[in-house]
Formats: C-alpha cells, structure tokens, sequence
C-alpha cells in the first residue's frame, strides 16, 4: 500500500480513473485497512444516541406540559420535578457531545489498530504507548456500558407510566365499561410515582377527564418518544458492547503484535551477529593463508 501510494498516477488513479494502472489492487489494499466491525458499532452509537438524546428531550418537556396542565394546577407542587427535568435535558445536551466525540476516538483507533495489525510486518511499529491507549479504552468502553445499561433501566419508568395511564385510558374506551357510571371510578393518580407531592391538587385524574389527557398531542407525542429514547438507549448498550469486544481483540493483536516484533528484533540481532562473527572468522582465515 505504500509503494502504491508514493507513485502519483496510481495515488489518484482510484480517484479519477478508474482503469488506472495498479489501481484495482490499491483500492483493494485500501479497503483492506477499513475496520468494518468499529465502522457499524460507531453507526449503531451514534444512532442510538441520537434517538435517546432527541427524544427523550421532546418526551421530558411534553410531561411536564401534561403534568403542568392536567395533574398539578399549583406551581410550586411541580417545581422541584421541573427543576429535574431541566437538569435532565442539560445532561442530554452533555451526553450527546460526549459521544459525538468517544465514537470519533474509537473509530480512529480502530483504524491505527486495523494499520498496526496489517502492516506488522512492514515498517509500521506498534508502540508501548498505543497498547496502553488501547487497554485505557476497553476500561473506559467497560465502565460506559454498565452505566448505560442504568440508563436503559431508567428511560424503562417513563414508558411503564405511560403505558399503565394508556391501558387504562383503554379499559375506559371499552365497551363494558363505555357510558357506565363505572367509568367516573377508573382513576389515575400520578402521586403514587412520587413525581409530585400527596397533597398536590387534583394529583388523580378520573374518568372522562383522564379519557381526555389520553387523546391529547402532548400525550401521544411523549408515550411514543419514550418508546424510542428506550430502545435507542438499548442499541447504545449494544454498541458499547461490540465496541468492547473489538477494542479487546485489538488490544490482544496490538499485545501478540508487540511480542512478534520483540521476536524479530532479537532474530535480527542474532542474525547479524552470526554474520559478524563469519566475517571476522574469514579475515582471521584469510590473514593466516
């Protein structure tokens, strides 16, 4: 890849033309260096970010809507859980840059990985330093893939809370129950989640009125970008999980790698050394005839 690459015509002949001399085997020792694995674990990441990230932002300010406007009439009821919810949309903001980053960083050392691992034969040498980087980055991988897998068990509780006001906004469209008096007794109290406090007026919403809450925008909009923030969470847990294992394996070939180079190192050196000593054993014979 190389010699392809120091000859002008055929460093643009992919480029340019197609039918170039040399290029086909440049543009196959090309993609050869693309670490393919770390390519779709970083499209998975930063797909699963995005939805987690973009919808759990729209879902979190939609619940606050809802509960500002249906479950909670007093302000300073909602006012630490608003206060949290902000929070949560700035720590958002924070995540989403963070792993805009991390993915860029993994993906570039799945490539200095992929040339090291290639070219271990060449004159491409993999360092002490790289090896330390690639061990520091399976730690970091690890300890983000727990905490997302937190994550993805918390975005679960906002999608449990809906569900259980959707199903029971069905149970009031049925048709047992539809037009009965025993509709105005199916309730949902939000307290019972302890967002707001037990004496935070109305707190339970019943009958009709729930029915009503169910058929808004905000509700429909918010359950459903829930759904999405989860399983965007989820594929990110599965994307640090394959990051992990690639990051593993590049480290074991950095680590069989380096030993490889030690060997031919010290084979090198016992190879001229026996060449030295056959020289000066032939000028010793050669001053002695």
């Amino acid at each position: 890849m190389k010699d392809c690459f120091e000859r002008p015509l055929a460093r643009n002949c992919c480029i340019f033309s197609p039918l170039g001399p040399g290029c086909f085997e440049c543009c196959i020792k090309c993609l050869g260096g693309v670490p393919y694995a770390s390519l779709v674990a970083t499209i998975l990441c930063f797909s699963g970010v995005a939805l987690f990230c973009g919808c759990g932002h729209v879902a979190l300010a939609g619940t606050v809507a809802i509960l500002e406007q249906h479950f909670s009439t007093n302000t300073t009821d909602h006012a630490l859980f608003s206060e949290v919810i902000q929070l949560m949309q700035y720590v958002i903001y924070g995540i989403a840059s963070f792993f805009f980053l991390y993915g860029i960083i993994l993906l570039a050392e799945g490539f200095y990985t992929t040339s090291a691992v290639k070219e271990l034969h060449g004159e491409f040498k993999a360092s002490a330093c790289g090896r330390c980087i690639s061990g520091m980055f399976v730690f970091l991988t690890y300890v983000l893939g727990v905490a997302w897998l937190g994550v993805f068990g918390f975005s679960a509780v906002p999608v449990f809370m809906f569900y259980n006001i959707w199903s029971t906004c069905e149970v009031i469209k049925s048709p047992q129950t539809n037009g009965t008096a025993a509709v105005e007794q199916i309730c949902v109290d939000i307290r019972q989640y302890a967002i707001i406090p037990w004496d935070a007026f109305p707190g339970k919403i019943c009958g009709s009125a729930l029915e009503n809450i169910c058929n808004t925008n905000e509700f429909y909009m918010s359950y459903h970008l829930f759904i999405v923030a989860c399983a965007g969470a989820g594929a990110t847990v599965i994307a640090l999980i394959h990051f992990l294992m690639i990051l593993s394996s590049n480290w074991a070939y950095l680590k069989d790698a380096s030993k490889m180079q030690a060997y031919q190192d010290i084979k090198a050196k016992e190879e001229q050394e026996l060449q030295d000593i056959q020289s000066r054993s032939k000028e010793q014979l050669n001053s002695y005839t």
